[in-house]
C-alpha cells in the first residue's frame, strides 16, 4: 500500500513521535480521559511520564488521539493490531481528501475498511496515471449509451466502495467520470453538504435527496445536464436546508416560492434552471433568513430576465427595487436584458458590445436607481433614479455625492440618453468616435 511506512521514506519514527505529541496535547488540554489502570502517581503527585507513552493508551483513547490527525497520517500510524482497531473507531476529522488518480483511488479503497468513519471525500476526474492509461469509475444503472463507447477502453474502478463510509458529512463530486444512476451515492444519513459539479452523465432526480440525506444542510449542483426534478421535492428537507445552489441545470423545474417558508435557508441560487415564479409574490414573512437570492431568467424579476420591449424596464426595475429596499443584501449582481426576439433589439457595432440593452441597479449611498448598459457592463446610459436625492444635511450626503460623481464620469458615448438610443442613433454616435458601421 502506498501509504505504508516504507513508501513514506521509512520515517516510522517521525509519525510515531507525531502521534505521541498529539496524545500529549490531548491530555494536557483534558481532551482525552486517562486510563485508570495506567495512572500511577509519583511523590510529587504528578502522573509518571512513562505512563504517557503511546503504548499505554487503550484503543478507545488512541481513537480519540487519532481524531486530531489527518486521514493519511492515521493510515501511516497503524503500526499494530491495537492501532488498527483504534483507526476503525476514529471519527476522522474533516479534511481535504480528494481522489483524482488511480493511486488516490487505491488509498480510498484501503480507507474504506481501515477508516470507515471518514467524514469528507472529494471525487474528481481521473488524471492520467503513470501507466499512461485512462481511468474511470464503473458505469451505473441505465448509462448513456451514446457516451459509453467513448471510454470503453478506460480502466474501470468500483465506485460503490464509497458506500462503506457511513459517517460521511461532506461529499464533493466534481468532474468525475460517472455514467448512469448510482443510488448508493445518495444514501448517507449523516451527510450535511453535497456538491456535484460538471458531472454531465450522472442521472439523478431531486426526489432522491429526500430519503437518503435527512440531515442535509447545503447542496451545490452546477452544470449537471442529467439532473431532473422539481424543487418542491426539497420540502422534505425544509427544517435543515441552509443553502440551495442549483445552477446551469436546465431540467430542474418548479416555483421558487415553494421554498419561501424554509426557516434556515440563507442562500438560494437557481440561476439558469427552468424554475419559474414572480418576485412580486415575495411577502414580508417569506424567506425569513435569506441573505442571497439569485433566480433564473424564467422568473419575473430573475437574473437575466428577458424583457420583450424597452418600455418594460420601469416595471421590472421597480419590482426589483421593492425587494432591494426590504432586503438590501438580496439580488446581488442582478440584471435584466432585452430579448433578441424583441422588435426593439439591435446589434452592437463590430466586435465590441456597444448596444446598451441590459439594465442594472445602481447605488449611490442610500439612493437606488437603474441604468441601461451593454451586456459587458460598458457604455452606460444616464441613471434613472428611483429614490429622491438625500438631503444635504443627511449623514450620507457626502458619500452619495462622491459616488454620484464616479457614476456620472462613466457615462461617455450615451451622455444625455436615459434609455437606449435607436439603432440609427447608436450608429451615428459611434461613427462620430471613428468607428466604421
Amino acid at each position: 500500500m502506498h501509504w505504508a511506512w516504507q513508501a513514506a521514506g521509512g520515517s516510522e519514527h517521525k509519525y510515531w513521535k507525531r502521534v505521541e505529541a498529539t496524545a500529549e496535547y490531548s491530555y494536557s488540554k483534558g481532551m482525552a480521559p486517562h486510563s485508570k489502570k495506567r495512572q500511577r502517581l509519583v511523590g510529587s503527585g504528578q502522573i509518571n511520564d512513562d505512563d504517557h507513552h503511546i503504548n499505554y493508551l487503550s484503543s478507545d483513547e488512541l481513537a480519540h488521539v487519532f481524531g486530531f490527525l489527518p486521514p493519511k497520517d492515521i493510515m501511516r500510524a497503524r503500526l499494530n493490531k491495537k492501532m488498527r482497531e483504534a483507526a476503525k473507531k476514529t471519527d476522522v476529522p474533516m479534511s481535504n481528501f480528494g481522489v483524482d488518480s488511480a493511486r488516490e483511488y487505491r488509498g480510498m479503497a484501503a480507507m474504506s475498511t481501515a477508516l470507515p468513519n471518514l467524514q469528507q471525500i472529494s471525487l474528481h476526474y481521473f488524471n492520467e496515471d503513470n501507466d499512461g492509461q485512462e481511468h474511470k469509475y464503473s458505469d451505473g444503472e441505465d448509462p448513456d449509451e451514446e457516451w459509453a463507447p467513448r471510454n470503453a477502453n478506460f480502466i474501470t474502478h468500483d465506485i460503490e466502495i464509497i458506500s462503506r463510509f457511513r459517517k460521511l458529512r461532506s461529499l464533493d463530486i466534481v468532474g468525475a467520470c460517472l455514467n448512469g444512476r448510482y443510488p448508493f451515492l445518495f444514501n448517507f444519513p449523516l451527510l450535511q453538504q453535497l456538491k456535484i459539479h460538471y458531472v454531465l452523465n450522472l442521472k439523478f432526480d431531486l426526489e432522491i435527496l429526500a430519503t437518503g440525506f435527512p440531515q442535509l444542510k447545503a447542496l451545490y449542483f452546477n452544470n449537471n445536464k442529467s439532473l431532473t426534478g422539481n424543487i418542491n421535492s426539497l420540502r422534505v428537507l425544509k427544517d435543515t436546508l441552509e443553502v440551495v445552489a442549483i445552477y446551469d441545470c436546465h431540467n430542474v423545474q418548479g416555483s421558487f416560492m415553494d421554498l419561501a417558508d424554509f426557516p434556515r435557508l440563507k442562500e438560494l441560487d437557481l440561476f439558469r434552471t427552468d424554475v419559474t415564479g414572480d418576485i412580486r409574490d415575495i411577502g414580508e414573512q417569506d424567506f425569513p433568513t435569506l441573505e442571497l437570492l439569485t433566480l433564473s431568467s424564467g422568473v419575473y424579476g430573475g437574473t437575466g430576465y428577458e424583457m420583450q420591449r424597452i418600455s418594460d424596464a420601469p416595471d421590472i426595475a421597480m419590482a426589483v427595487y421593492s425587494i432591494k429596499k426590504q432586503r438590501p443584501t438580496l439580488l446581488e449582481d442582478w440584471h435584466a436584458e432585452l430579448s433578441e426576439d424583441s422588435p426593439d433589439w439591435y446589434d452592437g457595432i463590430g466586435y465590441e458590445s456597444t448596444a446598451p440593452l441590459c439594465i442594472r441597479l445602481v447605488e449611490a449611498g442610500s439612493r437606488v436607481g437603474y441604468r441601461w448598459i451593454s451586456e459587458c457592463c460598458y457604455h452606460p446610459c444616464e441613471v434613472i433614479w428611483l429614490d429622491p436625492e438625500p438631503h444635504r444635511e443627511s449623514i450620507d450626503y457626502e458619500k452619495y455625492i462622491e459616488v454620484l460623481h464616479k457614476i456620472e464620469r462613466q457615462v461617455l458615448i450615451y451622455k444625455g440618453f436615459h434609455q437606449p438610443p435607436t439603432e440609427e442613433e447608436q450608429n451615428r454616435l459611434w461613427v462620430a468616435q471613428g468607428y466604421a458601421v
